[in-house]
C-alpha cells in the first residue's frame, strides 16, 4: 500500500449506503486485512445472516476475520496489539455500541469504554479502517433504549472522528471526504471543473517521487487513438480499419469529465483513493436468489451463476443483458533485459500483425464474439534489472492514454472490455509486478517458457527468474506506491492496462481479465481505485499459478476452470459464448410453476352494504 500519509479513516454512512464497500475498497492494497466483525446475536434471523453472507462472500480469501461482538474490550485491545505493517478493518462500529449497550454489562461507564477506543485509534500504528453508521440523519427515536443507542452512536462518531486521519461519509455509493481529503489544503484552490463530487479528492499534482538518476531512454506513449480492427464472422476476411464510430478526439476525450474525480489541466489525477463508482450492490445477490426459482431441469448454472451475478451488479438490474457489444484492447508491450529472455520479437511482431490484418486465433475468436480489436503498441522498455522500466513522465502519459481508451469505448457504446497482450518479455515483469505488490515468491509465479512445438526453455526462464530477482533486491529500498511500480517495473504497457481499468470503473463499463499483463496492471491499479475490482471478471485462470494468485489477492474467482492456453485476450473470447449463454438464460427463462403465486379469480367481496338496487333512485 502506499504511502499516502494516512493510518486511520473512519467511513460514514446509512443503510445501503455502500459504505463497507467502499471501506473494502480502501484496504485492498494490503497483502492482507484482519477483518474484525463486531455483529452480535442474529442466529435465529435468517435476513440478518443473509447479509453477513454476502458481506463473507466478497472478502478475499487471505483476509482474515476476528469477531469481537461477546467483548467490546477486545476491539481497544486489538487496535493496541497492532503492528505497524498491519492491516485492520472494522465493520462496523454499530455493533460496537450494541455490544456496549449490553444490559448484562450494566452498570459501566460506557464513556470511558469509548474515549478508551479513540485513544487507540490515535495512538494505532497499523493502518484502520472504521465503519459506522451515521445516526444523524434520521428522527430522534421514539423508546428510551433507541435513543440511548443513537447517543452512543454519536457519542463514538464524534470521539473516533477526532482521532481519525480522514472522515468519509458514503451517500448512495458515492464517498465525500469530510476530513483529510488527499491533498486537502489544495481543495479551496481547485480550478477542475465542478462536479457533485468534486470535493472528494485532491485538485492538487500527487506527491511524486523523483525517478532513479539514470533515467530510461523511453519515447513518450502516442496520444493518437489506436487503430480499431473489426474481424469479420464467422470467416474472416480483409478486416475494415477505422476509427471508433463514436470515440471522441483526444484532446476533446481530455476535456471532458468522465467522473467525479478531481482534474489538473484537464487530466485525471491519478493518485490513492480516487472517487470511483461501485456496481449495485444489491442487483447481484438478487439475481442469485432468482436463479434458484427458475424453470430449468436440474440445480441451475451452477459456477456459470457467478457471471450472472457480475452482469447483474454492472448493469443493475436482477435480469441483466448478455454482451453485445465487446471491445477488445490488445496492447503490445516490449521490454528488454532479461525479462525478454526466450521471446521471438519477430514472431511477437508477426502476431500482431495479423491481428491487425484481421487474421490469426484472436481475430477469429473477436469475429465470432462480434467485437472490435484495439491495438496498442507502447515504446520498449530499459531492463528492470538495471534501471528504472519507465519515466515518471512517461507513466502518467501512459495512465492518461489507457483511461482515454476506456473512455472512447464506452462513447462507441461498448458493454465490455477484454484485456488481452501479445508483447516481449510481459510475463516476467508481471510475475515481478505480482512479487513486489502482493509478496508473493517471484519464482512461483513466473510462468515457464514455452517454445513453439511444446518444447519448455529451463534455461531462459532461468534467466527470466534471475531478472525478476535482480529486479526485486533494485527496488527493496524504493517506495511501493501504483506508479512507483509502473515507473521501476512494469513499463508503459502495464501503465495503460492500468488506466484501462481505472477508465472503465469510472465509466461503468465491466471488463474480463484472463492473463498476466491483465492481472498485474488489476493489482497495481487497486492501490489507486480499490473499487476496480468490483468491475472486472476472471474467465478462466488456465494454468497459470501467477494469475490464479493474483486474481485470489484481488478477490477473483475464476469463473471457469478449462485451463485455457491460447493467449492473453483469446483464452476469455473462448470463454465468453458460454458467459453470454448462462446471462442469456438467467434472463429468458420464467420461474418454475409449482414457484408462481396462486392468483384468485374469484370476485372481491363488497366492501359493505350497499344500496338495494342500481336504478338512479
Amino acid at each position: 500500500m502506499s504511502d499516502d500519509r494516512w493510518h486511520t479513516v473512519l467511513v460514514l454512512g446509512g443503510i445501503r449506503s455502500g459504505k463497507s464497500a467502499f471501506a473494502e475498497s480502501l484496504v485492498a492494497g494490503a497483502p492482507a486485512v484482519r477483518y474484525v466483525a463486531t455483529a452480535t446475536g442474529g442466529e435465529d434471523d435468517p435476513e440478518w445472516l443473509a447479509r453477513i453472507e454476502e458481506h463473507q462472500r466478497r472478502r478475499p480469501q487471505s483476509w482474515s476475520t476476528e469477531e469481537t461482538g461477546a467483548d467490546p474490550a477486545r476491539l481497544t485491545e486489538l487496535l493496541t496489539e497492532a503492528k505497524p505493517d498491519d492491516t485492520l478493518l472494522v465493520d462496523d462500529l454499530g455493533g460496537w455500541v450494541a455490544a456496549l449497550l449490553d444490559p448484562a454489562r450494566q452498570p459501566n461507564d460506557d464513556e470511558a469504554d469509548v474515549a478508551a477506543l479513540a485513544a487507540a485509534v490515535r495512538a494505532c500504528t497499523a493502518r484502520v479502517v472504521l465503519v459506522s453508521p451515521e445516526v444523524g440523519l434520521a428522527l430522534v427515536p421514539t423508546t428510551p433504549v433507541g435513543r440511548a443507542f443513537a447517543d452512543a452512536l454519536g457519542t463514538t462518531n464524534q470521539a473516533l472522528a477526532e482521532a481519525s486521519d480522514r472522515v468519509a461519509l458514503v451517500v448512495a455509493g458515492r464517498p465525500v471526504w469530510l476530513k483529510g481529503a488527499p491533498d486537502e489544503a489544495a481543495l479551496s484552490d481547485s480550478s477542475g471543473p465542478a462536479s457533485s463530487g468534486a470535493t472528494t479528492a485532491a485538485a492538487a499534482e500527487p506527491a511524486v517521487v523523483e525517478p532513479a538518476a539514470v533515467e530510461p531512454a523511453v519515447v513518450a506513449p502516442a496520444t493518437t487513438e489506436p487503430a480499431v480492427v473489426s474481424p469479420a464472422a464467422p470467416a474472416l476476411v480483409s478486416p475494415v480499419a477505422a476509427e471508433p464510430a463514436a470515440a471522441p478526439d483526444v484532446a476533446d476525450a481530455l476535456n471532458q469529465q468522465t467522473t467525479v474525480l478531481p482534474l489538473v489541466a484537464s487530466t485525471v489525477v491519478f493518485e490513492p483513493g480516487m472517487d470511483l463508482p461501485m456496481p449495485d450492490g444489491d442487483a447481484g445477490p438478487d439475481a442469485r436468489d432468482r436463479l434458484v426459482n427458475l424453470d430449468f431441469a436440474g440445480p441451475g448454472l451452477g459456477r456459470l451463476a457467478e457471471a450472472v451475478m457480475f452482469a447483474a451488479a454492472t448493469q443493475s438490474t436482477v435480469t441483466p443483458q448478455p454482451w453485445s457489444a465487446p471491445r477488445v484492447l490488445l496492447l503490445s508491450g516490449r521490454h528488454s533485459g532479461g525479462a525478454a529472455a526466450g521471446d521471438d520479437v519477430d514472431d511477437v511482431e508477426r502476431r500482431v500483425a495479423q491481428v491487425e490484418n484481421g487474421e490469426g486465433v484472436l481475430s477469429r475468436l473477436a469475429g465470432t464474439a462480434g467485437a472490435d480489436i484495439a491495438v496498442v503498441r507502447t515504446a520498449e522498455a530499459t531492463p528492470m534489472e538495471d534501471m528504472a522500466a519507465a519515466s515518471l513522465e512517461d507513466v502518467d502519459l501512459a495512465l492518461q492514454r489507457g483511461w482515454l481508451l476506456a473512455d472512447a469505448a464506452a462513447e462507441a457504446g461498448k458493454d465490455l472490455l477484454v484485456i488481452a497482450s501479445i508483447g516481449v518479455g510481459t510475463d516476467a515483469v508481471a510475475a515481478a509486478v505480482s512479487a513486489a505488490t502482493t509478496g508473493a515468491e517471484a519464482v512461483a509465479v513466473l510462468p515457464r517458457v514455452l517454445l513453439p512445438g511444446g518444447i519448455y526453455d529451463d534455461e531462459s526462464w532461468m534467466e527470466r527468474a534471475g531478472a525478476v530477482r535482480d529486479a526485486l533486491h533494485r527496488i527493496r529500498r524504493e517506495p511501493r506506491g501504483a506508479k512507483d511500480i509502473l515507473r521501476e517495473l512494469g513499463g508503459l504497457d502495464l501503465a495503460v492496462a492500468t488506466g484501462a481499468l481505472l477508465g472503465a470503473a469510472a465509466r461503468r463499463l465491466p471488463v474480463v481479465l484472463d492473463g498476466p499483463v491483465g492481472i498485474a496492471a488489476g493489482l497495481i491499479a487497486r492501490d489507486l481505485g480499490g473499487q476496480i475490482r468490483h468491475w472486472t471478471l476472471l474467465a478462466d485462470a488456465g494454468d497459470l499459478e501467477l494469475v490464479r494468485q493474483g486474481g485470489d489477492v484481488l478477490g477473483l474467482t475464476p469463473v471457469l476452470d478449462l485451463g485455457l492456453g491460447l493467449g492473453e485476450g483469446a483464452n476469455a473470447l473462448a470463454a465468453l459464448p458460454l458467459l453470454r449463454t448462462a446471462v442469456g438464460l438467467a434472463q429468458s427463462t420464467g420461474v418454475h410453476p409449482a414457484l408462481e403465486p396462486e392468483q384468485d379469480f374469484s370476485e372481491p367481496e363488497p366492501d359493505g352494504p350497499g344500496p338495494a338496487t342500481t336504478s338512479p333512485e
